[in-house]
């Protein structure tokens, strides 16, 4: 799956937290296939099919160079330990409480996943330093942002939801802990992650699962929406390339702009985006066309905490690693269908 790693990730530890995730699993494959050293962490909550989790795990467990830990990664004391019987050169840091819309449902569980969580993380490196943090923020930053594509340097301060809150609070505390305590650190504004062994509450999964039912599927603001849907074989490919790019703090990248990095500090930011928006009526045709059947559209209202578009400015992740994701929509979606059918024996 992509290309090969660096040599310089060959035989290195990386602590990898949200390891049964989507992106974490996926994440787990590519680095253990490139020979380094996974300690995966994860809680294994209920916010979606544990099952599904625990089958991913599954698929982890017993390759060489894996272990794997359940841990909350807001318990303080557990991450430090973990961190210090390790001792990792890389952390990668993919847990979180997800999702835009149940944000607006349980706030407080966003709270202490996305920011006690990080937190914690964040407390442990400065105790226990690493090469390089790389950690998940998320394209809902930009919020009610209507200049596009959305670049790294754009104004983030009018978020949609506490879930985009909770994103930017980790890139304001990721920066601050660079300047105070030289941690070197990047944040990955991911944009609409799709693909094999993906999150049952995303658009994609639940269209196909509706789809295959027999059930009509909601489509909100009556269809009116965009995304820059992202293959997540490219996500990977971009984590496995910018994770021992440790950002050099000579380095400036838009100073005082809205991804808060300057000369005096090694933090970055980047967009992990396909940069080629796609029309939601599109996304569904291109399920429709993998399922061989149609969809029956239920067309309503935007929805609390949504955006119409979404469309990322990838510039500076070409001129970090030389890569961008390329992944066309129907490959990528017909890969998850296939996927799915497998799975879920239909």
């Amino acid at each position: 799956m992509g290309d090969i790693l660096p040599a310089d990730i060959k035989g290195k530890r990386i602590l990898l937290t949200g390891a049964a995730g989507f992106i974490g699993f996926h994440s787990c494959l590519r680095l253990l296939a490139g020979g380094a050293g996974v300690l995966g962490v994860d809680d294994l909550n209920a916010y979606y099919d544990v099952e599904l989790k625990q089958a991913r795990l599954a698929r982890l467990e017993g390759r060489a160079g894996f272990a794997f830990e359940r841990c909350d990664v807001a318990d303080k004391a557990r991450v430090l330990a973990l961190l210090r019987a390790f001792e990792p050169h890389y952390v990668l840091h993919l847990a979180a409480q997800a999702g835009v819309r149940f944000s607006l449902q349980d706030p407080s569980a966003y709270l202490r996943a996305n920011v006690d969580g990080f937190l914690a993380v964040l407390e442990a490196c400065r105790a226990r330093p690493v090469r390089h943090l790389i950690y998940a923020s998320s394209s809902s930053v930009y919020g009610a942002n209507s200049k596009v594509p959305f670049c790294e340097s754009d104004r983030v301060d009018n978020p949609r939801s506490l879930y985009a809150v909770t994103k930017r609070a980790n890139e304001l505390m990721a920066h601050t802990y660079a300047e105070l305590f030289g941690i070197a650190a990047s944040g990955l504004r991911f944009f609409t992650v799709y693909g094999p062994w993906g999150r049952p509450d995303m658009a994609y999964f639940s269209f196909t699962k509706a789809i295959l039912e027999g059930r009509p599927i909601d489509v909100f603001n009556h269809g009116h929406m965009q995304r820059d849907f992202t293959y997540i074989d490219d996500v990977v490919e971009a984590i496995a390339r910018l994770l021992p790019l440790t950002p050099n703090a000579t380095v400036a990248t838009g100073a005082g702009t809205g991804d808060v990095a300057s000369a005096a500090v090694a933090h970055r930011v980047y967009n992990v985006g396909n940069h080629s928006p796609v029309a939601l009526l599109q996304f569904i045709a291109a399920i429709e066309a993998a399922l061989g059947r149609k969809a029956d559209l239920r067309l309503l209202p935007m929805q609390p905490g949504d955006v119409p578009t979404t469309y990322a400015d990838v510039a500076r992740l070409s001129a970090a690693v030389d890569f961008v994701p390329r992944t066309p929509l129907e490959e990528g979606i017909a890969q998850f269908v296939a996927w799915y059918r497998d799975f879920y024996k239909v």
